[in-house]
């Protein structure tokens, strides 16, 4: 079965980006450089929530920016065709990321926010997480997580120490 991983860069504070969605803090370096392309070998499919899909769009960094990935976008209001590359998922996100799981490939990235992930971790579809940590209190802003009905037990398998501070863990989700 395929793995679905969960990932984000993240403030100390469990933020993803201001309020204005403005994520200048972030800070990339070689050593981010390298675990993302380690990373991009390992999956052939990217599943977007609907935001997070806007913002790369307008970031110029949307789904036409990975050639070979099949591109799924979880959205209600996205008209379907906008966008050649990616695929609208009207259904239930976990119940089409179930499926997508028992078919042939590789992994599966999550690219969204704590909105979409808080109902795929309540409905145990997440396998891994892994988060790129920064030393950055931003005191508000989109959270990373919101309340889930739940508790998620976690295994760490990795933790780096990055440049500029940062520091990266990747866990796995006990189910």
């Amino acid at each position: 079965m395929r793995k679905v991983t969960f990932g984000v860069a993240n403030s100390l504070d469990n933020y993803i980006a201001r309020k204005d969605e403005a994520v200048e803090w972030l800070k990339w370096s070689s050593d981010v450089s390298a675990i993302m392309e380690e990373y991009w070998m390992t999956i052939d499919t990217i599943v977007w929530g609907r935001k997070s899909y806007e913002f790369a769009m307008r970031s110029g960094r949307g789904s036409g920016s990975y050639p070979g990935i099949t591109n799924y976008v979880v959205s209600r209001t996205l008209k379907p065709g906008s966008d050649k590359t990616v695929t609208i998922v009207r259904d239930d996100a976990a119940k089409f990321i179930r499926k997508l799981k028992r078919k042939k490939g590789k992994g599966i990235c999550l690219m969204c926010g704590g909105v979409l992930a808080k109902s795929l971790f309540e409905a145990k579809v997440i396998d891994e997480i892994g988060f790129n940590i920064h030393p950055v209190l931003l005191g508000s802003g989109i959270p990373l997580y919101y309340e889930m009905k739940r508790q998620v037990n976690l295994e760490l398998l990795d933790c780096r120490v990055l440049k500029g501070g940062c520091v990266y863990v990747r866990y796995r989700v006990n189910k």
